[in-house]
């Protein structure tokens, strides 16, 4: 069965797009009414909570109109509403819109703000800010850069051009390069490529890893490492990912035994994913610039970031 869109008629609330639930055809309903489906199917929403959004008309229909706590069940249709969260916890820094034309938009993210939505964060997110902020309800990024980091984000305008964008990074046709604060040892010679097996810590979920030689997994990670300057015990590097994996530069340096300053997971978590955040110490990596050639426009791109980190100038 092909997939049915979203219906545009429902628009987003300040930057956050509708989710839509699709309710199962089932020759007998085991719930009476809508909203114990609601609570059975989404458990993080109480039914308290979901009676409360049905009596703001939060919950709407196909139809664009909003349901009331007593709708029944309806196999078939399809629910809409818009994730929130009671509290969130404010994110004092505010990104930059260095780029935007009609197909794309390039932002500079500053440190702790998260690229999308999840956990505890939806409207404190860099992608809701600029959904709100330039009333574009299709925008969606075109790759990741981790919460703590800063500097340059791509982002697609229209679902028709996402591919094309998209294939950029797949087929490594974008050069990328980030600077970072860390110590420095004599015993390596600059320039390095770090090549290694990345995945997952099995002993915490939000950190990645590199395969010990014995676990016999083949690289899948690779960077490119230079020294820009150094002075005493620490350095700034200038850094090239050949490619994307979760936290790989961060992981890279650490196996390096040069840990990025500031950063919480490596070489051990000082602070976890659900502490509170420490504003006075951030990660000091960069996503400085981005170079490719656009697939929609065939034009050559070029975009550096205008954020520095807070302690390279210190070296």
């Amino acid at each position: 069965m092909a997939h049915v869109p979203k219906n545009p008629n429902i628009a987003m609330r300040d930057g956050v797009s509708p989710s839509c639930l699709a309710l199962p055809r089932v020759r007998q309903s085991p719930w009476p009414a809508l909203i114990d489906h609601l609570a059975e199917r989404l458990p993080r929403i109480s039914r308290s909570e979901w009676t409360e959004r049905m009596q703001a008309g939060s919950v709407l229909g196909e139809d664009g109109q909003p349901l009331a706590p007593d709708a029944p069940y309806v196999g078939g249709a399809r629910v809409y509403y818009w994730r929130e969260l009671p509290r969130e916890d404010p994110i004092p820094f505010e990104a930059t819109v260095l780029f935007e034309d009609a197909h794309l938009v390039v932002a500079d993210k500053p440190h702790f703000l998260p690229v999308t939505p999840g956990g505890r964060y939806v409207r404190e997110t860099l992608l809701v800010r600029l959904k709100a902020q330039l009333g574009c309800a299709d925008l969606s990024p075109l790759h990741r850069i981790d919460r703590e980091t800063a500097g340059l984000v791509l982002l697609c305008k229209r679902p028709q051009d996402r591919d094309a964008y998209q294939s950029l990074f797949r087929e490594r046709r974008v050069d990328k390069v980030y600077e970072a604060v860390a110590g420095w040892r004599e015993a390596l010679q600059f320039p390095l490529t770090r090549r290694s097996h990345i995945l997952e810590d099995e002993q915490a979920f939000y950190r990645m890893r590199e395969a010990q030689p014995d676990e016999g997994l083949p690289p899948n990670s690779e960077t490119r490492i230079e020294c820009v300057r150094q002075e005493g015990a620490r350095a700034l590097y200038r850094l090239f990912p050949v490619s994307g994996k979760r936290h790989q530069l961060r992981v890279h340096m650490h196996g390096l035994g040069l840990p990025i300053e500031g950063d919480q997971f490596y070489p051990v978590v000082r602070r976890g994913p659900n502490d509170s955040e420490d504003f006075a110490e951030p990660l000091q990596l960069l996503a400085r610039s981005i170079t490719f050639t656009d697939p929609v426009t065939g034009q050559p791109r070029q975009f550096e970031s205008g954020l520095e980190l807070a302690q390279a100038g210190l070296l």
